[in-house]
């Protein structure tokens, strides 16, 4: 099972002919991608981006692909999926499971060529017309109470219903006093500012339990749909602990890349919300995994994606016929218009939702000569730094 077989007839896709990796330079992050072609002409794509670590998730694709990709069907996903994790030793961690994930959006791509179907038709259809969508990076600027709350009426203006935003600088571990109390002022003027708004609070997994514990009170009268991943995830088991305290739900997960990381969050019941990421989870063969065990455990699903518009679109294709799903998050209004130049056919954000896409596959092409004009700049933003919510580096 764990090698490439030739033997079974091909399916209409043929076979796995070439892989390649193209990367994406913006002021936000790298975006990167593989490509994957086969010998009946038809190719797919899938994001791989990683915040910091784009040349090694480009330089592990490629490998990948000559030990395990080269010959392989298309359609046979599952087993692909368990080759390159099972025979590539894959034990986890982020770099292996974003390739895995994007590997896996660029086969659902190419199925849905062959077959002339959208990519959602071959994961579960739709048990919905649209996916609602929340902002995120809107607030990117000086961290200020009245400056958030201008912001979030931007971000209400343009048709958003939800947003989420960390207020807590750099705070890490405990904050102080006056810090704790300008952190509760910036939701407070949010809150205010978009009265009808859902709001979610990113916590980026960074608070002590006595912070975390002492911060689900205070932002208690703000109705915030979640207060996201309050805690480290080394301490996981102290997460219910925190929810049983807590009068917002709890959600987190985005840190892990597939069903057996995943399994402690479950164990544990450590969140009511979980966020897997498409570009990080396992692709779409194993978030609808997830959203199967989270249903199981009386769970919803909000997916994380921080990534680019093509992970925006790709995502769509995979909540479409997830019926707990809540929300999708996305960072597209904060990009430079060149983006979806290089991404052709991304689906865009109409009234805080996303519509029923209609082309073959994610519906999506790589621009290359806009990649040419915009290589990766491989810059670091460190959230834990005075002023990172400037990202200005």
């Amino acid at each position: 099972m764990l090698t490439v077989d030739t033997r079974r007839p091909a399916g209409p896709a043929g076979r796995i002919s070439r892989v390649e990796t193209l990367s994406l330079g913006t002021a936000w992050r790298d975006f990167s991608y593989v490509r994957i072609h086969t010998d009946e002409g038809l190719s797919g794509i899938g994001e791989i981006t990683h915040p910091y670590r784009g040349r090694e998730t480009c330089s592990l694709t490629e490998a990948m692909a000559q030990r395990h990709l080269i010959g392989a069907d298309p359609f046979d996903v599952e087993e692909i999926w368990l080759r390159m994790y099972q025979g590539d030793f894959l034990r986890g961690g982020d770099v292996g499971g974003i390739v895995v994930s994007g590997v896996d959006q660029a086969l659902y791509d190419i199925m849905g060529k062959a077959l002339g179907v959208p990519a959602y038709r071959l994961t579960g259809g739709a048990c919905r017309d649209s996916v609602r969508i929340y902002a995120n990076g809107w607030y990117t600027g000086e961290r200020d109470p009245q400056v958030f709350a201008a912001k979030a009426k931007e971000v209400a203006a343009r048709g958003y219903t939800a947003l989420k935003f960390d207020p807590f600088g750099a705070g890490l571990g405990e904050l102080s006093r006056a810090e704790l109390r300008f952190s509760v002022d910036i939701v407070a003027a949010v809150r205010e500012a978009v009265p009808d708004l859902d709001l979610f609070v990113e916590g980026h997994a960074r608070f002590a339990m006595p912070t975390a514990v002492r911060l689900v009170r205070e932002l208690e009268p703000f109705d915030l749909g979640w207060f996201e991943e309050p805690l480290p995830w080394t301490h996981i088991e102290r997460y219910a602990e925190l929810r049983a305290r807590a009068a917002m739900p709890i959600s987190g997960g985005e840190h892990f890349h597939n069903r057996y990381e995943y399994a402690r969050l479950f164990a544990t019941g450590a969140v009511d919300i979980i966020q897997p990421d498409l570009s990080m989870a396992g692709g779409f063969t194993e978030i609808r995994k997830l959203a199967a065990q989270a249903d199981v455990h009386a769970m919803l699903v909000a997916p994380h994606n921080s990534n680019s518009p093509l992970c925006t679109t790709a995502s769509v294709h995979a909540v479409l016929g997830m019926p707990n799903l809540l929300v999708l998050e996305t960072f597209d209004g904060m990009l430079e218009p060149y983006v979806f130049d290089a991404l052709k056919g991304v689906l865009p954000v109409t009234g805080g939702h996303i519509g029923l896409p209609e082309r073959p596959g994610l519906g999506v092409e790589l621009a290359d000569e806009v990649f040419a004009e915009h290589p990766p700049s491989h810059r670091f933003w460190n959230m834990f730094k005075e002023g990172w919510e400037k990202r200005d580096r």
